[in-house]
Protein backbone atom coordinates (compact mmCIF):
# COMPACT_ATOMS: atom_id res chain seq x y z
CA UNK A 1 0.00 0.00 0.00
CA UNK A 2 0.91 3.72 -0.60
CA UNK A 3 0.44 6.02 1.79
CA UNK A 4 1.76 8.97 0.12
CA UNK A 5 -0.60 11.87 -0.70
CA UNK A 6 -0.21 12.17 -4.83
CA UNK A 7 1.31 15.68 -6.14
CA UNK A 8 -2.27 17.40 -6.51
CA UNK A 9 -2.85 16.28 -3.47
CA UNK A 10 -0.43 17.95 -1.42
CA UNK A 11 -1.44 20.83 -3.73
CA UNK A 12 -4.56 20.97 -2.44
CA UNK A 13 -3.49 20.26 1.16
CA UNK A 14 -0.84 23.95 0.93
CA UNK A 15 -3.06 25.77 -0.98
CA UNK A 16 -6.50 25.44 1.29
CA UNK A 17 -3.39 25.20 4.80
CA UNK A 18 -2.35 28.74 3.11
CA UNK A 19 -6.00 29.99 2.55
CA UNK A 20 -7.27 28.70 6.20
CA UNK A 21 -3.70 30.25 8.07
CA UNK A 22 -3.89 33.50 5.74
CA UNK A 23 -7.35 34.38 5.13
CA UNK A 24 -9.79 32.54 7.48
CA UNK A 25 -8.08 31.84 11.06
CA UNK A 26 -7.24 36.34 11.29
CA UNK A 27 -11.37 36.68 10.76
CA UNK A 28 -12.59 33.67 12.63
CA UNK A 29 -12.70 35.45 15.88
CA UNK A 30 -14.78 38.45 14.77
CA UNK A 31 -17.04 36.33 12.45
CA UNK A 32 -17.62 34.11 15.63
CA UNK A 33 -18.92 36.93 17.81
CA UNK A 34 -20.75 38.42 15.61
CA UNK A 35 -22.30 35.94 13.30
CA UNK A 36 -21.26 37.90 10.17
CA UNK A 37 -21.79 35.91 7.03
CA UNK A 38 -18.38 35.38 4.95
CA UNK A 39 -19.72 36.18 1.48
CA UNK A 40 -16.59 37.37 0.62
CA UNK A 41 -14.19 34.87 2.13
CA UNK A 42 -16.92 32.47 -0.18
CA UNK A 43 -16.32 34.21 -2.68
CA UNK A 44 -12.40 33.68 -3.01
CA UNK A 45 -12.67 30.64 -2.41
CA UNK A 46 -14.76 29.95 -5.64
CA UNK A 47 -11.92 31.75 -7.57
CA UNK A 48 -9.77 28.98 -5.82
CA UNK A 49 -12.07 26.30 -7.30
CA UNK A 50 -12.60 25.11 -3.98
CA UNK A 51 -16.51 24.72 -4.68
CA UNK A 52 -15.78 22.40 -7.71
CA UNK A 53 -12.84 19.58 -6.42
CA UNK A 54 -14.74 16.98 -6.80
CA UNK A 55 -17.20 17.33 -10.08
CA UNK A 56 -16.24 17.19 -14.15
CA UNK A 57 -15.14 20.13 -15.94
CA UNK A 58 -18.07 20.40 -17.89
CA UNK A 59 -20.32 21.24 -14.87
CA UNK A 60 -17.74 23.61 -13.50
CA UNK A 61 -15.79 22.18 -11.70
CA UNK A 62 -11.97 20.57 -11.83
CA UNK A 63 -12.48 17.07 -12.31
CA UNK A 64 -10.87 16.12 -8.82
CA UNK A 65 -11.90 13.71 -6.25
CA UNK A 66 -12.93 13.02 -2.95
CA UNK A 67 -9.26 12.37 -1.11
CA UNK A 68 -8.85 15.57 -2.22
CA UNK A 69 -12.20 17.34 -1.33
CA UNK A 70 -11.83 16.16 1.86
CA UNK A 71 -8.31 17.27 2.53
CA UNK A 72 -9.89 20.56 1.52
CA UNK A 73 -12.13 20.07 4.53
CA UNK A 74 -10.06 19.61 6.94
CA UNK A 75 -7.67 22.80 6.43
CA UNK A 76 -10.61 25.00 6.10
CA UNK A 77 -11.80 23.45 9.45
CA UNK A 78 -8.65 24.20 11.02
CA UNK A 79 -9.32 27.69 10.45
CA UNK A 80 -12.69 27.63 11.27
CA UNK A 81 -15.25 24.59 10.89
CA UNK A 82 -17.87 27.06 9.65
CA UNK A 83 -16.08 26.37 6.25
CA UNK A 84 -15.94 22.93 6.32
CA UNK A 85 -19.62 22.60 7.09
CA UNK A 86 -20.52 24.80 4.22
CA UNK A 87 -18.85 22.44 2.28
CA UNK A 88 -19.88 19.57 3.54
CA UNK A 89 -23.68 20.29 3.16
CA UNK A 90 -23.15 22.28 -0.69
CA UNK A 91 -20.59 20.03 -2.02
CA UNK A 92 -20.59 16.65 -0.32
CA UNK A 93 -24.23 16.76 0.35
CA UNK A 94 -26.16 18.85 -2.06
CA UNK A 95 -24.22 18.87 -5.02
CA UNK A 96 -23.18 15.12 -5.19
CA UNK A 97 -26.96 14.22 -4.60
CA UNK A 98 -27.75 16.97 -7.60
CA UNK A 99 -24.77 14.80 -9.66
CA UNK A 100 -25.49 11.48 -8.91
CA UNK A 101 -29.16 11.32 -9.52
CA UNK A 102 -30.11 14.42 -11.61
CA UNK A 103 -31.22 14.55 -15.22
CA UNK A 104 -28.51 16.28 -17.85
CA UNK A 105 -31.02 19.82 -17.02
CA UNK A 106 -31.17 20.16 -13.73
CA UNK A 107 -27.08 19.58 -13.45
CA UNK A 108 -26.75 22.44 -16.16
CA UNK A 109 -29.34 24.19 -13.89
CA UNK A 110 -28.35 23.92 -10.33
CA UNK A 111 -24.98 22.40 -10.17
CA UNK A 112 -23.10 24.30 -12.62
CA UNK A 113 -23.48 27.52 -10.15
CA UNK A 114 -22.51 24.96 -6.80
CA UNK A 115 -19.35 23.81 -8.33
CA UNK A 116 -18.20 27.21 -9.86
CA UNK A 117 -19.04 28.66 -6.15
CA UNK A 118 -21.58 31.46 -7.37
CA UNK A 119 -24.08 29.18 -5.21
CA UNK A 120 -24.33 27.28 -2.18
CA UNK A 121 -27.08 25.03 -1.55
CA UNK A 122 -28.63 22.96 1.19
CA UNK A 123 -30.61 19.77 2.34
CA UNK A 124 -33.31 19.82 4.13
CA UNK A 125 -34.40 16.29 5.84
CA UNK A 126 -34.67 16.90 9.23
CA UNK A 127 -37.98 17.91 10.69
CA UNK A 128 -39.16 18.27 14.37
CA UNK A 129 -40.71 15.15 14.45
CA UNK A 130 -38.01 13.25 12.14
CA UNK A 131 -34.75 13.13 12.41
CA UNK A 132 -33.01 9.71 12.42
CA UNK A 133 -36.22 8.15 12.05
CA UNK A 134 -38.05 8.82 8.63
CA UNK A 135 -41.00 7.27 9.21
CA UNK A 136 -41.42 10.61 10.95
CA UNK A 137 -41.53 13.27 8.19
CA UNK A 138 -44.66 14.29 7.94
CA UNK A 139 -43.83 17.23 5.01
CA UNK A 140 -45.72 16.26 1.92
CA UNK A 141 -45.61 16.81 -2.17
CA UNK A 142 -48.97 16.31 -4.10
CA UNK A 143 -48.54 16.35 -7.85
CA UNK A 144 -51.47 18.37 -9.10
CA UNK A 145 -50.70 18.77 -13.26
CA UNK A 146 -47.63 19.42 -14.16
CA UNK A 147 -46.80 21.21 -10.39
CA UNK A 148 -45.51 19.19 -6.81
CA UNK A 149 -47.70 21.31 -3.77
CA UNK A 150 -45.79 20.82 -0.99
CA UNK A 151 -47.07 21.74 2.76
CA UNK A 152 -44.88 20.79 5.77
CA UNK A 153 -41.54 22.16 7.15
CA UNK A 154 -37.91 21.40 8.32
CA UNK A 155 -35.53 22.52 11.07
CA UNK A 156 -31.68 23.05 11.39
CA UNK A 157 -30.99 23.63 7.77
CA UNK A 158 -27.98 24.82 7.26
CA UNK A 159 -26.97 27.51 4.22
CA UNK A 160 -30.35 28.42 3.20
CA UNK A 161 -30.72 31.44 5.18
CA UNK A 162 -27.42 32.73 3.65
CA UNK A 163 -28.29 35.52 0.08
CA UNK A 164 -26.06 33.40 -1.92
CA UNK A 165 -28.61 30.09 -1.22
CA UNK A 166 -29.82 28.96 -4.19
CA UNK A 167 -32.33 26.00 -3.56
CA UNK A 168 -32.59 23.40 -0.65
CA UNK A 169 -33.38 19.46 -1.84
CA UNK A 170 -35.94 18.21 0.59
CA UNK A 171 -37.28 14.43 1.58
CA UNK A 172 -41.62 14.71 1.32
CA UNK A 173 -44.19 12.48 1.20
CA UNK A 174 -45.73 11.79 -2.47
CA UNK A 175 -47.42 9.04 -4.23
CA UNK A 176 -46.70 6.29 -6.88
CA UNK A 177 -48.80 6.85 -10.25
CA UNK A 178 -49.46 3.33 -10.39
CA UNK A 179 -50.67 1.93 -6.69
CA UNK A 180 -50.99 5.00 -4.83
CA UNK A 181 -48.52 3.92 -2.54
CA UNK A 182 -46.95 6.52 -0.30
CA UNK A 183 -43.34 6.79 -0.63
CA UNK A 184 -40.67 9.18 0.16
CA UNK A 185 -39.15 11.20 -2.61
CA UNK A 186 -36.70 14.02 -3.02
CA UNK A 187 -37.83 17.37 -4.61
CA UNK A 188 -35.37 20.44 -5.91
CA UNK A 189 -37.04 23.71 -4.02
CA UNK A 190 -35.29 27.30 -5.33
CA UNK A 191 -35.14 29.47 -2.70
CA UNK A 192 -37.39 31.87 -4.44
CA UNK A 193 -40.42 28.76 -4.85
CA UNK A 194 -43.21 31.12 -4.43
CA UNK A 195 -45.06 29.84 -0.74
CA UNK A 196 -41.60 28.63 0.63
CA UNK A 197 -40.88 31.03 3.45
CA UNK A 198 -36.98 31.07 5.62
CA UNK A 199 -38.34 31.02 9.07
CA UNK A 200 -36.47 32.03 11.91
CA UNK A 201 -32.39 31.57 12.65
CA UNK A 202 -31.29 29.81 15.18
CA UNK A 203 -29.43 30.70 18.10
CA UNK A 204 -26.29 28.49 18.49
CA UNK A 205 -23.47 27.75 21.11
CA UNK A 206 -20.91 28.10 18.39
CA UNK A 207 -20.76 28.40 14.28
CA UNK A 208 -22.25 31.65 14.39
CA UNK A 209 -21.20 33.05 11.03
CA UNK A 210 -23.00 29.91 9.45
CA UNK A 211 -26.66 30.09 8.95
CA UNK A 212 -29.48 27.42 10.72
CA UNK A 213 -32.72 27.86 10.21
CA UNK A 214 -36.32 26.12 9.88
CA UNK A 215 -38.62 26.21 6.49
CA UNK A 216 -42.03 26.42 6.29
CA UNK A 217 -43.96 25.13 3.20
CA UNK A 218 -47.14 27.07 2.48
CA UNK A 219 -49.08 25.02 -0.89
CA UNK A 220 -45.62 25.51 -1.58
CA UNK A 221 -45.53 24.74 -5.79
CA UNK A 222 -42.65 23.87 -8.18
CA UNK A 223 -42.73 21.74 -11.64
CA UNK A 224 -42.94 18.43 -11.74
CA UNK A 225 -40.00 18.07 -13.33
CA UNK A 226 -38.44 19.25 -10.01
CA UNK A 227 -38.44 15.95 -8.90
CA UNK A 228 -35.17 14.21 -8.22
CA UNK A 229 -33.88 10.74 -8.95
CA UNK A 230 -36.36 7.67 -8.88
CA UNK A 231 -39.79 8.67 -7.07
CA UNK A 232 -39.56 5.61 -4.65
CA UNK A 233 -36.14 6.22 -3.64
CA UNK A 234 -36.06 9.66 -2.33
CA UNK A 235 -34.64 8.48 1.21
CA UNK A 236 -32.32 5.77 -0.46
CA UNK A 237 -30.81 8.73 -2.05
CA UNK A 238 -30.35 11.19 0.71
CA UNK A 239 -28.44 8.01 2.73
CA UNK A 240 -26.31 7.70 0.12
CA UNK A 241 -25.01 11.50 -0.42
CA UNK A 242 -25.08 11.62 3.49
CA UNK A 243 -21.91 8.80 3.69
CA UNK A 244 -20.03 11.15 1.98
CA UNK A 245 -21.41 13.62 3.89
CA UNK A 246 -20.20 11.05 7.30
CA UNK A 247 -16.83 11.32 6.02
CA UNK A 248 -16.81 14.96 5.52
CA UNK A 249 -17.77 15.22 9.22
CA UNK A 250 -14.43 12.92 9.95
CA UNK A 251 -12.28 15.52 8.06
CA UNK A 252 -14.09 18.04 10.13
CA UNK A 253 -13.42 17.20 13.11
CA UNK A 254 -9.78 16.30 12.49
CA UNK A 255 -9.24 19.53 11.46
CA UNK A 256 -10.41 20.56 14.54
CA UNK A 257 -8.59 18.30 16.66
CA UNK A 258 -5.61 19.19 14.80
CA UNK A 259 -6.28 23.20 15.42
CA UNK A 260 -6.82 22.52 19.33
CA UNK A 261 -3.07 20.69 18.90
CA UNK A 262 -1.23 23.32 17.76
CA UNK A 263 -2.23 25.71 20.10
CA UNK A 264 -2.00 23.54 22.92
CA UNK A 265 1.96 23.20 20.95
CA UNK A 266 2.09 26.84 21.03
CA UNK A 267 0.76 27.52 24.28
CA UNK A 268 2.84 25.22 26.36
CA UNK A 269 6.31 26.08 24.75
CA UNK A 270 5.54 29.87 25.80
CA UNK A 271 5.22 28.67 29.19
CA UNK A 272 8.28 26.24 29.11
CA UNK A 273 11.58 27.55 30.12
CA UNK A 274 13.17 25.01 28.55
CA UNK A 275 13.03 21.98 26.21
CA UNK A 276 14.16 19.86 28.72
CA UNK A 277 11.91 20.77 31.37
CA UNK A 278 8.66 20.32 29.17
CA UNK A 279 9.75 17.09 28.25
CA UNK A 280 10.86 16.32 32.52
CA UNK A 281 7.11 17.20 33.55
CA UNK A 282 5.89 14.23 32.15
CA UNK A 283 1.80 15.20 32.17
CA UNK A 284 1.33 17.22 29.29
CA UNK A 285 4.13 15.65 27.27
CA UNK A 286 2.45 12.59 27.37
CA UNK A 287 -1.19 14.00 26.74
CA UNK A 288 -0.10 15.74 23.47
CA UNK A 289 1.70 12.74 22.54
CA UNK A 290 -1.74 10.89 22.83
CA UNK A 291 -3.67 13.86 20.75
CA UNK A 292 -1.09 13.56 17.89
CA UNK A 293 -1.91 9.97 17.88
CA UNK A 294 -5.72 10.10 18.10
CA UNK A 295 -5.42 12.86 15.39
CA UNK A 296 -3.11 10.41 13.07
CA UNK A 297 -5.69 8.04 13.21
CA UNK A 298 -8.52 10.55 12.70
CA UNK A 299 -6.94 11.71 9.47
CA UNK A 300 -6.41 8.12 7.84
CA UNK A 301 -9.76 6.58 8.55
CA UNK A 302 -11.24 9.05 7.18
CA UNK A 303 -9.02 9.22 3.70
CA UNK A 304 -9.12 5.23 3.48
CA UNK A 305 -12.84 5.84 3.36
CA UNK A 306 -12.85 8.78 0.78
CA UNK A 307 -10.16 6.40 -1.20
CA UNK A 308 -12.54 3.75 -1.57
CA UNK A 309 -15.28 6.02 -2.61
CA UNK A 310 -13.13 7.36 -5.55
CA UNK A 311 -12.10 3.80 -6.23
CA UNK A 312 -15.87 2.69 -6.80
CA UNK A 313 -16.04 0.50 -3.57
CA UNK A 314 -18.40 -0.33 -0.90
CA UNK A 315 -17.62 2.31 1.93
CA UNK A 316 -20.53 2.85 4.06
CA UNK A 317 -19.20 0.83 6.99
CA UNK A 318 -15.57 3.12 6.87
CA UNK A 319 -17.33 6.29 6.43
CA UNK A 320 -19.52 5.80 9.94
CA UNK A 321 -16.22 4.05 11.60
CA UNK A 322 -14.40 7.43 10.38
CA UNK A 323 -17.36 10.02 11.48
CA UNK A 324 -17.92 8.21 14.86
CA UNK A 325 -14.56 7.97 16.06
CA UNK A 326 -13.12 11.78 14.45
CA UNK A 327 -16.25 13.35 16.03
CA UNK A 328 -15.68 11.69 19.89
CA UNK A 329 -11.75 12.48 19.28
CA UNK A 330 -12.47 16.25 18.70
CA UNK A 331 -14.75 16.08 21.56
CA UNK A 332 -11.98 14.59 23.84
CA UNK A 333 -9.12 16.25 22.36
CA UNK A 334 -10.57 19.74 22.81
CA UNK A 335 -11.73 19.26 26.72
CA UNK A 336 -7.80 17.60 27.29
CA UNK A 337 -6.36 20.62 25.38
CA UNK A 338 -8.88 22.75 27.15
CA UNK A 339 -7.43 21.80 30.42
CA UNK A 340 -3.89 22.28 29.42
CA UNK A 341 -4.66 25.96 28.86
CA UNK A 342 -6.11 25.97 32.56
CA UNK A 343 -8.60 28.91 33.37
CA UNK A 344 -7.18 30.36 30.07
CA UNK A 345 -8.84 28.02 27.88
CA UNK A 346 -11.89 29.44 29.16
CA UNK A 347 -11.51 33.21 27.89
CA UNK A 348 -12.86 33.78 24.32
CA UNK A 349 -9.89 35.47 23.33
CA UNK A 350 -8.20 32.55 23.00
CA UNK A 351 -9.35 30.10 20.11
CA UNK A 352 -9.40 26.73 22.43
CA UNK A 353 -12.67 28.03 23.51
CA UNK A 354 -14.02 27.81 20.18
CA UNK A 355 -12.98 24.72 19.08
CA UNK A 356 -14.34 23.59 22.36
CA UNK A 357 -17.91 24.48 21.51
CA UNK A 358 -18.03 23.72 17.99
CA UNK A 359 -16.40 20.07 18.58
CA UNK A 360 -19.11 18.56 20.16
CA UNK A 361 -21.84 19.51 17.22
CA UNK A 362 -19.99 16.81 15.07
CA UNK A 363 -21.08 13.90 17.62
CA UNK A 364 -25.02 15.15 16.61
CA UNK A 365 -24.94 16.36 13.13
CA UNK A 366 -25.11 13.53 10.31
CA UNK A 367 -25.91 10.92 13.07
CA UNK A 368 -25.64 10.62 16.29
CA UNK A 369 -22.66 8.86 18.01
CA UNK A 370 -25.65 6.32 19.23
CA UNK A 371 -26.69 6.19 15.59
CA UNK A 372 -23.46 5.33 14.26
CA UNK A 373 -22.97 2.45 16.57
CA UNK A 374 -26.45 0.99 15.81
CA UNK A 375 -25.41 1.19 11.88
CA UNK A 376 -21.97 -0.21 12.35
CA UNK A 377 -23.30 -3.24 14.27
CA UNK A 378 -25.90 -3.53 11.81
CA UNK A 379 -23.40 -3.86 9.07
CA UNK A 380 -21.01 -5.77 11.06
CA UNK A 381 -24.08 -8.74 11.24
Amino acid sequence: MNFDLSDEHKMIREMSRHFANEVISPRAEEMERTGEYPYDIIDKMAQLGIMGIPFPKKYGGSSGDWVGMHICIEELSRGDATFGALLDVTISVTGQEIYVFGTEDQKKKWLVPIAQGTKIGAFGLTEPDAGSDAAGIKTTAVLKGEEWVINGSKQFITNIGMDNASIVIITAKTQRDLDGKTVISTIVVPKDAPDFKVGQKYEKMAMHAGATHELFFDDCRVPRDFLLGNINRGFAQHLAVLETGRISIAAMSTGIAQACYDEAITFYRQRSHSPRSFLESQRVPFKLADIAMRIELSRNMYLKAAWLKDQGERHRLEAHFAKLYASETATKIATEVLKIFSPFGYLDEYPISRYFRQAKLFEIVEGTSEMQRLVIARELM
